[in-house]
């Protein structure tokens, strides 16, 4: 594959945001940033060793998208089921990009790390013999998933690891902190490892709330950028924040242009933007199929697994009746499940239909593709560390290799669970002394800047419209312009302006690896080249460079 490949117009991005330097310091073994599963769960692991834990999250511990995750937990523990027959469905969804031994640890490691789960407290849904109740999803091939609460498996684990937190005093959390830059020790070039994180505190140290938590290590775990589009059902605080600080560090991004699009968010009348309620793919595995205006299946015939195909291909599937009918929405269609059942199995999504005045029991629920999962993010080894000594990632800001083009459904809590561990374990066998941060940059105030907040409805408006479900050259040409645009808009330094920052700045990295690579290929669909390539069969990098300006790195596979 020739690269560079062309670019489209992009806006300069800063090296550096706009902030105060700190006004006050904490010092810790290890500061993580996000209290989702990945992160409260690298928390716990790093207890075990005797490290102290800074958990810093952006609003309260369980605001972040783990508790919105309604489907449950991918783990084999069928006896007739296989961690190969898991590997190989995860490694069909993901069309060729998987890394083959981040599956394997994934599938034979996730049992037991699910276990250890159980053990913290978790109550997952039983039969009346105590076994785990399994079911199935899109793209797996037998039951696997685990559920709590019938459709509320994330507030489940979210409480439980909240409560397992919250019985350590020696995990010092906090909240209302917004993560701004990473601290680096001093090396040639900005080459020192990672050192702590500035942060903006409400209502903490000096009357504009900038401190720092310095670190012997800086643990990622900052979640999704779902907000980066217009429609998702990411939670509000998706904006992208680890990624975007990771490219400022100088960290590697890659699989980034894979953002999965759930195919089936419920269409609430009148409500376009910001978050949709999730229609959990587990109600298709329960027997719900999707309908057009007309009332017939289309899906039946497209794929073997009909409205089980993976994610990419329910919402292609979609993507297809929408622009062949002009409507916003199809339905799906879960009258013939009986009341009593959807009630009890999916109290949750019951609630949200009933909420927009739709009845599943009586009424066909009308659902659209939303924005909701970063299959790519910053680049990790197996362990979770990133190409910057001492910073590690996990969870959805973290490409681990699992994933590939199209993470299979379930696995995502599955992978904040293993690798978490992972992480936890590497940072243990070598944790360095503390050092104290180079002169310069966050640690003393350095010049960067931020945009204008008023930004962010423009920006998802033209990232919908031009690097949603369906893309092409054309389209991300004209999402880059917008973003030039919008990037050159300066604002002055505050929660709303560094949020609107990383919101642009992953904006722009994701419609430079939207535009470089010209093939369709899982959750990346190019109208313009619409069938996988096998010249294509390899990663994008992308880094940013000291001068705002993105970068893609072509690596091919084998």
């Amino acid at each position: 594959m020739d690269q560079p490949a062309p670019r489209p117009p992009l806006p300069s991005l800063p090296a550096l945001l706009a902030a105060p330097a700190p006004g006050w310091v904490e010092t810790t073994d290890v500061v993580v940033v996000g209290s989702g599963i990945a992160g409260l769960t690298a928390a716990l692991h790093l207890r075990e060793a005797g490290l102290h834990v800074t958990v810093v999250t952006k609003v309260n511990i369980d605001d972040g998208s783990t508790r919105w995750a309604q489907g449950g937990i991918a783990a084999v523990l069928d006896p007739l089921d296989t961690p190969a027959a898991h590997a190989r469905d995860t490694e069909i969804a993901g069309v060729g990009l998987c890394d083959p031994e981040a599956v394997r640890l994934l599938v034979e490691e996730g049992p037991t790390r699910l276990r250890e789960l159980v053990r913290l407290g978790a109550e997952f849904d039983r039969h009346p013999d105590g076994t785990l109740m399994l079911t199935r999803e899109g793209g797996h091939r037998a039951d696997r998933i685990v559920h709590a609460g019938g459709d509320a498996t994330g507030v489940e684990v979210q409480r439980a690891l909240h409560a397992a937190v919250g019985r350590d005093p020696w995990i010092r959390l906090v909240e209302h902190a917004l993560v701004l830059d990473l601290l680096r020790a001093p090396g040639p070039a900005g080459t020192g490892r990672a050192c702590g994180v500035t942060l903006h505190v409400l209502g903490e140290g000096s009357a504009d709330g900038v401190g720092a938590v310095l670190a012997r290590a800086v643990v990622l775990a900052t979640g999704g950028m779902g907000q980066v589009f217009a429609a998702t059902t990411n939670p509000t605080v998706s904006t992208g924040d680890g990624v975007a600080l990771a490219l400022r560090a100088g960290a590697a991004v890659t699989d980034i242009e894979f953002v999965q699009f759930h195919p089936t968010a419920l269409l609430v009348p009148g409500a376009g933007q910001g978050q949709q309620p999730l229609v959990s793919e587990a109600l298709r595995g329960e027997g719900a199929h999707l309908v057009d205006g007309d009332g017939k299946r289309f899906m039946v015939g497209q794929h073997e697994q009909a409205e089980l195909a993976p994610r990419d291909v329910v919402a292609k599937g979609i993507h297809r009746v929408l622009l062949a009918t002009g409507s916003d929405h199809v339905y799906l269609e879960a009258r013939h499940l009986g009341a009593e059942f959807l009630a009890s199995r999916f109290p949750t999504i019951v609630a949200s239909c009933l909420a927009a005045g739709i009845d599943p029991a009586t009424d066909p629920i009308p659902v659209a593709p939303a924005a909701h999962y970063a299959s790519g993010g910053v680049r990790t080894d197996r362990h979770g560390r990133t190409s910057i000594p001492g910073l590690y990632a996990c969870g959805e800001v973290a490409c681990t290799g699992v994933h590939g083009a199209n993470r299979l459904a379930s696995n995502s809590l599955l992978e904040g669970l293993v690798f978490s561990r992972r992480i936890a374990e590497d940072i243990a066998r070598d944790l360095p002394a503390p050092v104290e941060p180079a002169p310069g940059g966050a640690w003393t105030g350095g010049v960067g800047w931020v945009v204008d907040p008023g930004v962010r409805t423009g920006l998802g408006s033209a990232m919908s419209r031009g690097a949603g479900v369906l893309r092409s050259a054309e389209s991300l040409r004209g999402a880059g312009a917008a973003l030039t645009g919008l990037g050159d808009t300066r604002g002055r330094p505050e929660t709303a302006s560094w949020e609107a920052t990383n919101l642009v700045t992953v904006a722009a990295a994701l419609v430079d690896a939207a535009y470089a690579r010209r093939e369709t290929r899982g959750c990346h669909w190019r109208e313009d080249h619409p069938e996988p390539d096998p010249r294509w069969l390899g990663h994008l990098v992308g880094s940013l460079g000291p001068a705002g300006v993105l970068r893609q790195d072509w690596e091919a596979l084998g």
